[in-house]
């Protein structure tokens, strides 16, 4: 498929039934960890993934030069980024195993080494499902949902055969990861074989280092906001980290509703995308972000409930955490229009120059901002404040992170607008809002559930009431709901025509034998 031929809407709800799907696989994993482990255990789980990230600091430099170069269809990119992504990864994993070394021997955690060890693993998968993914989002980006449901199906017979089979706890789900996202990476390479019989063009490599630079500047401005989750752990304990996991489990959900525009970015660089489509999918995100957070809000105890009832009173966690998914959500899709609007390397040349003065550079400045605020403000209220225990420490830090990233949001916006505004189609944001708040008032008059069961139930009958509610109210909700199940006949039309096409030629075979 080539980059025209890339279906928004359609890749977009491909990826996103794939993500939904995964919360189901997703949970069972979870629940084995929050059923077995007390809430130190789970905090220390947790602070495994906090470092892993700063050794994959340049996973994303050559994936996000690849999609470009992919999406303005320049041959042997998906070969020459394979070969020199996999030579990062290499580096980059074998300096992870001394560090973590001398890393838990400050915090602590030396009875745990092994499976810090074994997380370096994790470090070169993650580097390699990034290249995989970048290149595929410009061409295919539908199968990145195949791989994803892949990856969590591994993930849990993995986890079940050596946790509940077994009884290795920690070990059990630190292989899960490691070898799902390894089967992940297979299943990517034979997705691209095709691409591999290409030459390598060493000169692309020129042209991405060259632009390296400011993708590391924006990697490691990422992780220095990520570093409030080191605080929150050094400072507030291990149970405070487990209960912004625990919460984090459940808010990562809404930003499933990035994956509705998955594939703009790449027709944006294209120039194949209308005006009117990103209008289009901002307003399809916001459809779905707006009830989930809703849902999640309303059912804040019933959903840490059922991973152990000691997560409960954490539910102002998940509220504010919730809150502030969903400005980081808009934040990102801004973002994302703004650096697939810029064609300063649509030549296949970069310019350090150039880049340096893009919007590109705006945007991966943003976190360096939000860092220099949310750091130092973390640090004092965790060390000079007196705090009231483990849920309000890490309802202090998620405040302050929503505050840090609705006014840095405002702030670039306000500074862009002229460039690039974002299209919100308030009447139909007023519905979905609308919409969303009768569902959780009926939410709220049923009964508190504390259940696996009916706890899913209830969030699905509330999600059900939402979407009647809408199509009641609004006509492209109508209109999108025409679309989706004109996909699925489209669909189901042509596995039966190849299907039909086997019993031809079989049928054909047998009248000549």
């Amino acid at each position: 498929m080539s980059k025209n031929q890339i279906r928004v809407q359609y890749s977009g709800f491909i990826i996103f039934a794939s993500q939904i799907l995964s919360i189901a696989t997703g949970l069972i994993f979870t629940l084995l960890l929050t059923r077995n482990m007390n809430t130190s255990e789970y905090g220390i789980w947790t602070n495994i993934f906090d470092y892993t990230g700063y050794f994959a600091l340049f996973s994303g430099v050559l994936p996000f030069w690849a999609t470009r170069f992919m999406a303005r269809g320049k041959e042997g990119t998906v070969k020459t980024s394979t070969l020199a992504q996999l030579s990062i990864a290499l580096v980059s994993t074998v300096a992870y195993f001394p560090a973590i070394i001398l890393i838990t021997n400050a915090i602590g955690t030396q009875a745990y080494l092994l499976i810090y060890l074994i997380a370096g693993l994790y470090v070169f998968n993650f580097y390699m499902v990034a290249i995989f993914e970048g290149v595929l989002r410009s061409i295919r980006p539908q199968v990145i949902g195949y791989g994803l449901l892949i990856e969590e199906a591994v993930k849990v017979a993995i986890a079940l055969t050596v946790i509940v089979g077994l009884g290795q706890l920690f070990l059990g789900a630190i292989l899960a990861l490691v070898v799902s996202a390894l089967v992940q990476v297979v299943f990517y390479v034979w997705l691209l074989r095709g691409e591999f019989k290409q030459k390598t063009n060493w000169r692309y490599l020129k042209e991405w280092f060259k632009g390296s630079a400011v993708i590391a500047y924006s990697s490691i401005g990422g992780q220095l906001v990520s570093f409030v989750l080191v605080l929150l752990f050094y400072y507030g304990g291990s149970n405070t980290r487990a209960y912004y996991q625990a919460a984090f489990t459940f808010t990562n959900i809404i930003g499933f509703s990035a994956s509705l525009a998955f594939a703009l970015y790449p027709k944006l660089l294209a120039k194949t995308c209308p005006d009117e489509q990103v209008e289009v999918s901002f307003r399809t995100v916001m459809m779905l972000a707006i009830p989930l957070s809703t849902i999640t809000m309303v059912m804040a105890t019933s959903f840490l409930t059922i991973l152990n009832i000691a997560y409960a009173v954490a539910w102002p966690v998940v509220i504010a955490l919730t809150l502030d998914a969903l400005v980081v959500l808009v934040s990102q899709f801004y973002g994302s229009c703004l650096m697939g609007a810029e064609a300063f390397d649509a030549e296949g040349k970069i310019s350090l120059r150039q880049l340096v003065k893009s919007k590109i550079f705006k945007v991966f400045t943003l976190t360096y901002v939000q860092a220099a605020i949310a750091l130092p403000l973390t640090y004092f209220v965790l060390t000079a404040l007196p705090v009231a225990g483990s849920v309000q420490a890490a309802l202090d830090v998620i405040v302050i992170s929503l505050g840090v990233h609705l006014s840095t949001f405002i702030g670039l916006y306000l500074f862009m607008r002229k460039s690039i505004r974002l299209p919100v189609a308030w009447k139909s944001i007023t519905k979905y809002v609308l919409a969303s708040v009768l569902m959780g008032i009926v939410l709220i008059v049923v009964p508190t559930t504390s259940t696996l069961l009916f706890t899913v139930a209830k969030a699905v009958a509330g999600l059900a009431i939402y979407i009647a509610l809408l199509l009641a109210i609004d006509k492209q909700a109508r209109e999108l709901l025409n679309l989706i199940l004109e996909e699925i006949r489209g669909t189901l039309r042509q596995l039966t025509s190849k299907n039909n096409g086997f019993q031809g030629k079989n049928d054909v075979l047998t009248s000549e034998n």
